[in-house]
């Protein structure tokens, strides 16, 4: 624990810790389990109205992402087993129904009006306050002027599209390459000592901050001697980053691929990296951010596929598979492609909006939602049953302390996969088994917005891994000007700092599931005042050497917390190689009468250009005239 009282760390400052209005959402919910309420009938208009104008979620800080108010409702049925009160029918009919907003449910209200006609009747209900999904779009006015940040999915990977995807971003005028070419972001790889590691007190026998430490690339063994770990600790790190060696050159190609798809990788760093259990530590989190687990959960070929070290045991030189990622991205992440999707869905919420202004258009939140949109987006409204009926569908949803229902002619469910079970209970059991097998991976970002960069510019740094602290790692977000927006890569001003990973599961969790599990109950266990302690404590020893002061300098803090974070992967370690067809990914998406599945677990794959195929395939799925 931090040596520094709370006071000293400023968890008295007058950032905002919390959202009231999710607190009266959370109230409201408790309400409505009373047995009173549960037994009352519910009368009175629908209480289905959107957000005010001047209601604008994406400037909302303290927790968000799965945030107050967003999810207890689907605990409650799917963890509790409990009921609703009866629903009150609203009278409303509809074409199609989408339990989701995210980018697959949006692509999803898309495909359909192609394939049924513009004129087609659509309601979104998603049970965030805000659409998008894990394209959570954080701004910050705090600063003096307005600065983005991403709160979940982060690049369009354009090199892995699809002609359905291409043609996607095409009807919505994105250009990926035009993009590219503005955008100097590098993940924070940028700043003359970048990356750095921290060991902090905590953690180490000393706080040490080691600049140009990039564990993917050789060490020297100066810069091991630096590392306040153990004799043995470093002794073991410098024959581990050793020129390179085939150590596997006595089998064939085939046979040592099985080998290292059949052990984990922090098994091979100790076998045949030879490293040492608190060596082992430094790799731990590696892809905390990129797969949401612990490295422990992957193979060594995925682990070594991934960017982690390790080629050179295969004989393979030290610059091999280095750290060309050319993504495309908005200075929100994804958050201003769903943007785009909702100002075409529903063009009164942003007249004008275009690929190249996206960013900085105004969204008037007051008319997604009006009975006159051919689509409508229901926000804070969380469904909780879906069945077919003779015509189609009727959907259930829960919002502001009652339940209510709609009727449609199909539905798309493009929520996560291991809810699906519980609003379709009659879903045949081996559907059900498939879509519970996928366990969705937790994941974390905490923007904290800071008052300058002098701190990190005095010690050239912009991005820093953090191995003994909750957040893997973090760094700066700018030097991305696309959708109108500019924020220069050498702007000393505002900035948004993001803390970027999972939360690590206890060592007795083995299986990957539980190791899922545990990471999320874990995440969700934790306050605002947790994660705002913790990016104190880091801030303070990181930068408070170099003039950072943390009571003053840091302006606002957003925690985008997703417990079910990234879709399901296979992994060598822990799934069957199924044959076409017969994954349970593929299994547990089958359309189901009048309902048909849309996700990005339905590709078992966690990229928005997964989200659309998929968004694509459940509309061809369903039935009716074109």
């Amino acid at each position: 624990m931090s040596k520094k009282s709370d006071h000293d760390l400023g968890m008295q400052t007058s950032i905002t810790r919390r959202d009231l209005i999710h607190d009266a959402a959370i109230a409201t919910l408790a309400a409505a389990f009373a047995p009173a309420a549960m037994a009352a009938s519910v009368s009175g208009a629908s209480s289905t109205s959107a957000p005010s104008a001047s209601d604008y979620p994406p400037v909302r800080t303290g927790l968000r992402g799965s945030h107050p108010g967003a999810f207890e409702a689907a605990h409650a049925i799917a963890r509790e087993g409990k009921g609703f009160p009866a629903p009150k029918d609203t009278g409303e009919s509809y074409d199609l129904v989408i339990v989701g907003a995210g980018i697959s449910g949006l692509a999803t209200a898309h495909y359909y009006q192609e394939r049924f006609g513009q004129d087609a009747r659509i309601l979104l209900l998603e049970n965030h306050d805000d659409f998008g999904g894990h394209a959570k779009r954080n701004e910050f006015h705090q600063g003096g002027r307005m600065v983005l940040s991403m709160g979940g999915t982060h690049n369009l990977e354009w090199w892995n599209f699809s002609d359905t995807v291409n043609a996607f971003l095409d009807t919505h005028d994105v250009v990926v390459q035009a993009m590219r070419e503005r955008m100097q972001f590098e993940y924070g790889h940028s700043a003359p000592n970048s990356p750095a590691m921290w060991f902090d007190e905590d953690s180490y026998s000393d706080t040490q901050l080691l600049t140009q430490c990039d564990l993917g690339k050789k060490l020297a063994h100066t810069m091991i001697d630096s590392m306040p770990l153990s004799v043995a600790a470093r002794e073991s790190l410098k024959q581990f980053y050793r020129d390179p060696e085939n150590l596997f050159a006595d089998i064939d190609d085939e046979e040592r691929e099985d080998y290292l798809r059949s052990i984990s990788y922090t098994d091979f760093l100790r076998l045949h990296g030879g490293l040492t259990e608190d060596a082992i530590q430094l790799f731990d989190k590696l892809q905390h951010g990129g797969w949401g687990v612990e490295m422990r959960a992957l193979s060594a070929m995925e682990g070594i596929e991934s960017g982690a070290p390790g080629r050179h045991l295969l004989g393979e030189d030290w610059n091999t598979g280095g750290r060309d990622y050319p993504v495309a991205m908005w200075p929100d992440g994804n958050a201003s492609l769903a943007r785009l999707q909702v100002a075409r869905l529903i063009p009164a919420v942003a007249p004008g909006a275009t690929a190249d202004n996206v960013a900085l258009a105004t969204f008037d939140y007051s008319v997604l939602d009006r009975a006159d949109n051919p689509v409508r987006l229901r926000l804070s409204s969380t469904v909780v049953n879906v069945a077919n009926t003779d015509s189609g569908t009727d959907v259930t949803y829960f919002a502001q302390g009652k339940t209510f229902r709609v009727s449609s002619k199909h539905c798309v469910l493009a929520c996560y996969h291991s809810i699906i079970p519980h609003l379709c209970p009659e879903l045949p059991e081996y559907q059900r088994a498939a879509l519970k097998y996928q366990v969705k991976h937790p994941l974390l970002l905490t923007n904290v917005l800071i008052r300058n960069t002098d701190a990190l510019d005095k010690l050239g740094i912009d991005a820093v891994s953090c191995p003994g602290r909750l957040h893997a790692r973090l760094f700066t977000f700018r030097g991305i000007n696309n959708g109108g927006y500019e924020h220069d890569v050498d702007d000393n001003g505002p900035v948004s700092l993001i803390f970027w990973g999972s939360v690590s599961p206890p060592p007795e969790a083995i299986d990957i599931k539980d190791q899922l599990r545990a990471s999320r109950a874990t995440m969700l266990g934790l306050s605002f005042e947790d994660y705002e302690r913790e990016v104190r404590i880091v801030l303070d020893g990181l930068l408070g050497p170099a003039g950072f002061d943390v009571q003053e300098d840091v302006l606002a803090i957003t925690v985008n917390r997703w417990p079910h974070g990234y879709a399901y992967e296979y992994l060598d370690l822990w799934d069957e190689d199924y044959a076409d067809g017969e994954a349970p990914h593929e299994i547990a998406r089958h359309s189901f009468g009048n309902i048909a599945i849309a996700n990005a677990d339905a590709g078992a794959s966690a990229y928005t250009h997964v989200a659309i195929d998929q968004a694509f395939r459940a509309v061809q799925e369903l039935g009716g005239s074109d």
